[in-house]
């Protein structure tokens, strides 16, 4: 098969599509005609060597993906060949063909192409596990979610306003018109400086119940501060850096806060099926009412997955960026 390679890891225009032996799905597995993958930041990361796959995953970027059934292991019982299925894989996206466990596939809901289903998984996914499973978000709390137009950032803000919570983002200026046509209450300019007092204007002092992070170290101590009493923080990825300076750890002890940290990929697999299967209870129909959507920037041809790449590196997507493959 024809997939989207590099030889050495290292900036963008390494990526080319090149010839990769076909993979075999095992006994619980199907193998999926890829139709569309999409851009994610540990893909950027896996290509610069500094994001390994999980072990006994394709080398092969791209962590979703969707298509049709092209072949099924002999214990699968859900699906058929045929069948137009998305999902979470370890790796293997970006690739004409890719094998996925039958419990980690769901139905592409009706009226959604197939390169709205490709824009799912991952970031709906993290986004779900973040607020309904790790932050317990409730009906009339307030949510701080921090890059508001990524591709977690689209999905927090709707699964957020679904549960009936109020939201505010952090962006830069030219991407809030779209957190807020998402249904966020407040979009604060990061450009502008410290993030805290807007916060606490927006909850007249009171602060939020939860806020979900991306940037670490340059954000911490703000965060804690804007946290109301109870308040919980899932801490999703460290663009911005590991190490702390000076830190008051006064309002995590005074406030009872809940410091949270996660990944996705690197779970196991019977979490992430556990995931997948509440995911898919919670929102496919939610889907094909399109009251939740994939907020996608651009499709691009898989020739062009150096362009995406290098676009995303630089911050530009409002949402995802997806791969037409083949």
């Amino acid at each position: 098969m024809k997939a989207v390679i590099y030889d050495n890891p290292g900036d963008p225009e390494v990526l080319h599509i090149g010839d990769w032996e076909d993979p075999l799905p095992d006994d619980d597995e199907v193998l999926v005609k890829v139709v569309a993958s999409a851009l994610n930041r540990a893909d950027t990361l896996q290509r610069r060597g500094k994001y390994p796959p999980p072990k006994g995953a394709s080398p092969i970027l791209g962590l979703e993906i969707s298509g049709t059934v092209a072949a099924c292991g002999s214990k699968v019982t859900k699906w058929s060949e045929g069948d137009n299925v998305f999902g979470l894989i370890p790796g293997g996206g970006y690739a004409e063909y890719a094998v996925i466990h039958e419990d980690m596939a769901l139905p592409v809901p009706k009226g959604l192409s197939m390169e709205e289903a490709a824009a799912i998984p991952e970031v709906f996914l993290t986004a779900f596990q973040a607020l309904l499973w790790l932050a317990d978000l409730k009906k009339d709390e307030t949510v701080l979610i921090h890059a508001g137009a990524s591709g977690v950032g689209t999905a927090a803000i709707q699964l957020a306003k679904v549960v009936g919570a109020n939201v505010i983002v952090t962006a830069s200026a030219p991407k809030h018109d779209l957190c807020l046509a998402l249904g966020a209450n407040k979009a604060i300019d990061y450009h502008e400086g410290p993030f805290e007092q807007a916060v606490m204007d927006a909850t007249n002092g009171k602060g939020v119940d939860v806020v979900i992070d991306f940037i670490a170290a340059p954000y911490l101590q703000q965060n804690v501060n804007c946290l109301r009493t109870d308040g919980r923080m899932v801490l999703l990825a460290v663009l911005g850096g590991t190490k702390v300076g000076q830190f008051n750890m006064g309002p995590v002890l005074f406030k009872r806060l809940k410091i949270i940290g996660s990944t996705l990929r690197s779970r196991n697999r019977e979490y992430q099926i556990r995931l997948t299967k509440d995911f898919g209870d919670f929102a496919l129909e939610l889907f094909e009412k399109r009251r939740l959507k994939p907020v996608i920037d651009h499709v691009f041809d898989w020739a062009e997955a150096a362009d995406a790449h290098k676009l995303m590196e630089n911050n530009e997507n409002q949402g995802k960026y997806v791969l037409k493959i083949g």
